[in-house]
């Protein structure tokens, strides 16, 4: 059963890609009770661009959790820093996101090329023919969360590999800069409290809600609606209304949307054993690792 707090629950899954609209991008809604989530349309016919989800983002003002599928902040507590070694490193996760907004004011569609140009910033991150001489090799710098991600069995890659399908560098680059936005206008959890009415925004990993529908590992993507009815239904769902096209997207944020429906009242959820205050305030966490 859901919290009562919150009378609506949101999924979106992002995109850090280059351009203005994305295919990646889908949001996901549902109310209380057992119907399927449903795909919130595009303000235009084509698909979603960041700029529209910042706007709807904006716009909610009824008691919903809203799960952001990408990490709000880069590691911190392993080195003491986001940056080590760079002069005025940004001491937590807001001063993280203004700084990383600034050095992309000319980026249109909130993307970060400029950022990642910095002589300084790209030593820390592994591009495409540039791996940074501050990139630690292997699987790169973890979060505390994602080392708690780690040990639920799923894979997390670091937010400074920006190679390959499995990257999520540029999806949390982006979305720090529509943190930065929405800084002191949408609660952001666990950098804010969790407020007593209103919207709420929380970081989600879509592989945790497959695995809680009984989706096995290496089988997270549903392509067609019976993978979906039957993982929806393990959630306590209702069938979904049938969808023009079935991709991972639109699957995970519509799943996802369902899973954080299911588990909005859970306790350690909220107040995981291992998040301080100062990785709370930093590193952030994933809803859902306890």
């Amino acid at each position: 059963m859901a919290d009562p707090r919150f009378t609506r629950f949101a999924a979106i899954d992002w995109s850090g890609a280059q351009g203005h609209r994305h295919k990646g991008i889908a949001v996901a809604v549902c109310e209380t009770g057992d119907a399927a989530p449903a795909l919130v349309v595009p303000p235009s016919a084509s698909a979603w661009s960041r700029d529209d989800v910042l706007d709807w983002l904006l716009d909610q003002d009824r008691p919903t959790l809203i799960g952001l599928d990408l990490s709000p902040a880069f590691p911190f507590v392993d080195e003491g820093g986001y940056f080590p070694g760079a002069p005025d490193g940004p001491p937590d996760a807001r001063a993280l996101w203004k700084m990383v907004d600034d050095a992309s004011a000319a980026d249109p569609h909130l993307a970060v090329s400029s950022l990642l140009t910095d002589p300084e910033i790209r030593r820390h991150f592994r591009q495409h023919r540039d791996c940074g001489d501050l990139f630690p090799g292997g699987a790169g710098r973890m979060r505390v969360c994602e080392h708690g991600q780690r040990a639920m069995g799923l894979s997390p890659t670091s937010c400074f590999n920006l190679v390959g399908a499995a990257q999520v560098g540029k999806s949390s680059l982006t979305g720090m800069r529509v943190l930065h936005r929405l800084a002191g206008r949408v609660p952001i959890w666990p950098f804010d409290p969790l407020p007593p009415e209103g919207p709420v925004i929380v970081e989600i990993y879509t592989t945790i809600a497959a695995r809680a529908a009984g989706i096995r590992k290496g089988l997270s993507k549903m392509r067609d609606a019976g993978s979906l009815d039957a993982a929806l239904a393990n959630l306590g769902s209702q069938p979904h209304r049938p969808l023009a096209r079935y991709d991972d997207h639109a699957t995970d944020a519509i799943l996802t949307a369902a899973w954080l429906r299911t588990n909005a009242d859970r306790s350690e959820l909220w107040h995981p054993a291992a998040m301080t205050s100062h990785i709370a305030q930093t590193e952030g966490w994933t809803f859902g690792v306890s």
